[in-house]
C-alpha cells in the first residue's frame, strides 16, 4: 500500500508542471527589426497576455488575428492585456511577415520563430494555437484551431481572471 501510495506522490509531481507550467521557457526569437528576444522574459507587467501562434499563410490564424484586432483596443482598455503573435513562416516566407502584418493593421507585438523552435519546445501540434497567460506568467489556457466568434471566450476568459484577482486582493 505504501508502494501505491508513493507511485501516487510521484506521478502527481511529474503531472503538476505539465499542468500549470510557472514560466514560459527560454527560446530566442527575433522580433520584426531583428532584435533578439528571450521568450522566458516575455511579461505585461502583472497583466494578462495572449500569445498567438501564427503563419502568413493559414487562414483560420490570419481570420483569428484579424477577428481580435477588431477588439483588440477594448480589451486593451478593459484587462490591460498584450498579444504577442508569433510567427512559424520560414524561408522566403519569413521575409513576408513585416509586409503581412503591415497590410493587416496589426498592432501587436510579433515574433518570428522560424524553426518552429518556441512552438515545438511549447508541446504545440498545430496552428492557430493561442496560449493566455495570466499575470504571473503562467499559461491558464492552451488551444489549438479557430471557428468564428471563438475569439469571445479571450475576453471571457480574462475578465474571469480581473474578477478574480479582484476578489484575492479584497481577502487579503
Amino acid at each position: 500500500m505504501k508502494l501505491i501510495a508513493s507511485l501516487a506522490v510521484a506521478i502527481c509531481a511529474l503531472i503538476m508542471p505539465l499542468t500549470s507550467q510557472a514560466a514560459l521557457p527560454s527560446v530566442k526569437l527575433k522580433d520584426l527589426s531583428g532584435r533578439t528576444v528571450d521568450t522566458a522574459k516575455l511579461s505585461n507587467g502583472g497583466k494578462p497576455m495572449v500569445i498567438s501562434f501564427f503563419a502568413s499563410w493559414c487562414k483560420p490564424c490570419k481570420r483569428e488575428l484579424s477577428a481580435i484586432h477588431e477588439v483588440y483596443e477594448d480589451w486593451v482598455d478593459e484587462t490591460g492585456m498584450k498579444l504577442i503573435a508569433i510567427s512559424i513562416d520560414q524561408g522566403q516566407n519569413a521575409a513576408k511577415v513585416k509586409p503581412f502584418v503591415d497590410a493587416e493593421g496589426w498592432e501587436y507585438d510579433i515574433l518570428l520563430d522560424p524553426n518552429s523552435d518556441f512552438l515545438r519546445v511549447m508541446g504545440i501540434q498545430q496552428i492557430p494555437h493561442l496560449l493566455i497567460l495570466d499575470g504571473n506568467g503562467n499559461v491558464v489556457e492552451s488551444r489549438s484551431g479557430y471557428t468564428e466568434g471563438a475569439e469571445g471566450h479571450i475576453i471571457e476568459k480574462l475578465r474571469q481572471m480581473q474578477s478574480g484577482a479582484k476578489s484575492s486582493k479584497k481577502a487579503k
